[in-house]
């Protein structure tokens, strides 16, 4: 069989499966197997080995059980980097490169030497971004799951970024350390519409996606400790649910922040910025 047949073949299979895209990840599949770009495995003519066809399609019968494409490719591209995912961390979001790009605009206005923290930090694509774009600053990344760390150990030697692991349940990672800056992407799915989610999300961790009764857990936890551990004059960035924004601003402003609540690519407000009042 001809590549690009193959490809249409599989991207038949997955849609009879109800996978959302099923050219484009034929195609990345194909990619991974064959080294081809993925537009050009569509359309290759070359015939597969028997070899290629044999992995091909141990890939193909992967993604129709809704393991996420990106679990099984084995990266995630995040701010122009290849980070490491499989099933132990959620994957990461564009969404989230706004979070990243707002907070590395944020270390980089403290200075050599600023102290930063990626709470909850899954697979390391916020905390290691910032390691990265700012080497003059310390950062710590916390979590509770070992599994969690592991894959940001690893992403961090293959990245070559300078960051300190800590594991905790949230602020008990930390202990009395204090920063200028503290990013964090927590848990905020509520717990009965975890039960709902597409069957690809419902494929990570849920440990990184249930926020409680109301998906606000963690933003109350991370109020409730801040005084604590954020500086005079430091920056708090959170990503929030589409309709969380201005339930999670009410409640750094109760604990004494002025508060700011910034947009993502759709136009839904998905990031919550809080300073010291």
């Amino acid at each position: 069989m001809r590549i690009g047949e193959a490809c249409r073949a599989a991207a038949a299979q997955l849609r009879t499966a109800g996978v959302p895209d099923p050219a484009w990840d034929s195609g990345q599949l194909m990619s991974r197997v064959t080294g081809l770009a993925p537009l050009m495995a569509r359309l290759s003519e070359r015939e597969l080995t028997a070899k290629e066809a044999a992995a091909f399609d141990a890939l193909v019968q992967r993604r129709l059980q809704r393991e996420p494409l990106q679990n099984i490719l084995g990266t995630q591209d995040f701010c122009g980097r290849s980070f490491a995912v499989d099933g132990r961390v959620l994957i990461p979001r564009p969404e989230t490169e706004l979070l990243a790009e707002r907070a590395v605009r944020a270390l980089q206005d403290f200075g050599s030497g600023a102290h930063a923290l990626d709470l909850c930090c899954g697979s390391g694509c916020l905390g290691i971004t910032l390691a990265l774009e700012v080497p003059s600053a310390q950062v710590d990344m916390a979590d509770l799951s070992e599994d969690a760390l592991a894959v940001t150990r690893k992403n961090a030697e293959r990245l070559d970024a300078q960051v300190s692991l800590l594991r905790g349940d949230l602020w008990d990672a930390v202990d009395a350390r204090q920063y200028q800056l503290i990013v964090s992407n927590p848990p905020y799915i509520p717990d009965e519409d975890c039960l709902a989610l597409q069957t690809e999300v419902m494929r990570e961790p849920l440990m990184a996606l249930k926020g409680g009764t109301d998906g606000l857990d963690f933003y109350r936890r991370i109020a409730a400790g801040l005084r604590k551990h954020l500086l005079p004059g430091g920056v708090l960035l959170l990503e929030v649910g589409f309709d969380q924004a201005e339930r999670v601003a009410e409640l750094l402003r109760a604990a004494g922040c002025e508060t700011a609540c910034h947009e993502d690519y759709q136009h839904i407000l998905r990031m919550v910025e809080a300073r010291w009042a």
